[in-house]
């Protein structure tokens, strides 16, 4: 745990270099400088891999009209630069044809370079649901991070950090229709705990038939528990028969077993059990 605190502070330190580069734009070379557009390489580590064409649009307009109000951040590479944040900044300048564009020059490790983008991302909510979990995921691996200290450091609830995360879960076509804006964040989260086929289903009825996030978990329960709704009273008046629910509670992870009418469930950490609460949801 000492480790992992030692490594967030660093997280923290970091932060702050970010928002000091912003807030009074003095980097180590001293001001902002005007680059060619051509010079500049985009950020391997970029973990943004969907930018909305419109809002793209919408910004290169502005550029046009008022020019960049807010400098990119890159670092110098042998034969021009490499960016560090500003991505979709950068990307709009081009759709508006400018031929430079303000940079604040900076010196940084690779490793950093890698931090700055998550962040920056994650700071500005410019992330869509799977990007930002996959940003969340590299930051904890990075530092060896609990949720709590992710929560302290990005300044977001544990509580979001958790159930974002969780939507790593989802199936290829899950991702895919929320990335798309096909489903929201609130059906994926009631999804995501569906075997892949049962993902499928759902989302082409939450597609085809305009669903909403309560039907949706209404469905859901449905799924996960179909013996609470197609067994009849009458039926139970030999005794519940509760192997089809630990049946599917195996499937999920979760170890349980039975003894007569009564059924226990065995968690491994907290994690675990909040998970196994936000799926009742």
């Amino acid at each position: 745990m000492a480790k992992a605190s030692a490594l967030g502070r660093g997280l923290g330190a970091l932060l702050s270099e970010i928002e000091e580069a912003y807030d009074n734009e003095l980097p180590k070379k001293g001001g902002v400088e005007e680059i060619l557009l051509g010079k500049i390489r985009p950020n391997p580590y970029q973990p943004r891999k969907h930018f909305d064409p419109e809002s793209l649009a919408e910004l290169s307009e502005s550029i046009k009209t008022h020019g960049l109000l807010q400098p990119i951040v890159v670092k110098e590479d042998l034969d021009g630069f490499i960016l560090i944040a500003g991505e979709r900044r950068l990307r709009a300048s081009k759709l508006a044809k400018t031929k430079t564009i303000k940079a604040i020059i900076v010196s940084v490790s690779d490793e950093q370079m890698r931090q700055h983008a998550l962040i920056e991302n994650i700071q500005r909510d410019e992330l869509n649901a799977i990007d930002l979990a996959q940003a969340y995921q590299e930051l904890i691996e990075i530092h060896e991070l609990t949720h709590e200290q992710l929560s302290l450091t990005v300044h977001k609830s544990r509580t979001q950090i958790t159930n974002t995360l969780r939507l790593l879960q989802l199936s290829e076509k899950g991702r895919k229709a929320l990335i798309e804006g096909k489903i929201s964040a609130g059906h994926a989260k009631v999804i995501v705990s569906l075997e892949p086929k049962e993902q499928a289903m759902m989302i082409d009825s939450i597609i085809g038939q305009k669903l909403s996030v309560r039907e949706v978990e209404q469905m859901a329960k449905k799924i996960k528990f179909p013996i609470a709704s197609t067994t009849s009273i009458s039926e139970y008046s030999d005794g519940l028969d509760l192997s089809p629910l630990q049946k599917r509670l195996t499937s999920l992870g979760y170890k349980s077993s039975v003894k007569g009418q009564k059924l226990t469930i065995e968690f491994a950490d907290m994690m675990q059990i909040e998970s196994f609460l936000i799926s009742l949801r």
